[in-house]
């Protein structure tokens, strides 16, 4: 029975709803699990067995992600008795409490970032590569310096169109969370040459589709494939670090809060609707701080007594 409720839900959140393909999947994954779980106890849905699958929850998952499955519950059954499916709701009884965890974002200290870039761009200026192997180097390096330079999300580079990016003028318009808007700016010349440098080659295949970054058969640039492409040359440049684009955009706010910027323009480029999102930032550059008082301050050096 509740494996039909589960599918109808589901056709309710994707058709009714609109909500994104990858919210509903995750959805699926979730209450598949729950429907596991009562499968595997072969009991009635009670609070004492929402209470039992709660526990094994916190037991096996981390708080983020136990906050998401419960939440997906809670939903799934308001919609059961919003649709008079069921009479009563179980989820009404359940109390849950969480503790907060607070994990700092990763970043790439700005010596890595230079050392992979360096190496890339030593490839590009290699005279015995092919013209494939330069297309291929080019859209790479162009990558990862467009995530470097903007702070974008993996997601929003991967998903730009070409008409929304003014290469001449180096201004890009980009759809975030939420279908909100935001302009961003690529200030560094360097950048800007690689990027036309990049569009040149590849204009042939730009001029198929809507996107900026293609993959080598014709198709938009994925993800999955960037996060290949950054751990490729990670490895190849004997840099001793686990990579991710998502780094580069911590990377990118915490390095600009280094230099003094007002945290307020560095949400405004993030796409973050509160600075409180934002803030996690300001205690990675303390602890950043605290390190070079620790490491290189002058009186350490000093023997005295």
């Amino acid at each position: 029975m509740i494996r039909e409720q589960i599918r109808d839900y589901l056709f309710y959140c994707r058709e009714q709803r609109r909500l994104d393909v990858k919210t509903v999947r995750a959805y699926s994954v979730d209450l598949a699990q729950f429907q596991n779980f009562l499968a595997d106890k072969a009991e009635e849905l009670s609070k004492e067995v929402l209470n039992t699958y709660i526990i094994y929850l916190h037991q096996s998952f981390k708080q983020k992600t136990v906050k998401r499955k419960i939440a997906v519950l809670k939903a799934f059954f308001a919609y059961l008795e919003r649709e008079e499916i069921i009479d009563w709701n179980p989820m009404r009884q359940i109390r849950t409490q969480f503790r907060q965890e607070k994990v700092l974002p990763r970043t790439i200290p700005a010596e890595m970032i230079e050392k992979l870039l360096g190496y890339m761009y030593n490839i590009q200026a290699d005279s015995d590569t092919t013209q494939n192997q330069k297309m291929m180097i080019t859209r790479d390096i162009a990558i990862i310096e467009l995530l470097f330079a903007t702070g974008l999300r993996i997601s929003e580079l991967c998903t730009l169109e070409k008409d929304r990016f003014n290469l001449r003028d180096g201004v890009l318009c980009i759809r975030g969370k939420g279908a909100k808007e935001r302009y961003l700016q690529i200030g560094n010349p360097m950048v800007l040459s690689q990027l036309d440098r990049y569009s040149t080659l590849w204009k042939s295949v730009m001029e198929k589709d809507r996107y900026f970054f293609y993959n080598r058969s014709g198709g938009r640039y994925s993800e999955q494939s960037a996060r290949r492409m950054i751990k490729k040359y990670v490895e190849r440049a004997s840099i001793d670090m686990h990579i991710t684009p998502h780094m580069f955009r911590h990377s990118f706010a915490t390095l600009l809060l280094e230099e003094d910027v007002d945290i307020r323009y560095i949400q405004k480029m993030l796409g973050h609707s509160s600075i409180v999102t934002t803030q996690i930032y300001t205690e990675v550059a303390c602890k950043k701080q605290m390190e070079i008082l620790k490491t290189k301050h002058p009186r350490n050096r000093m023997l005295i007594g």
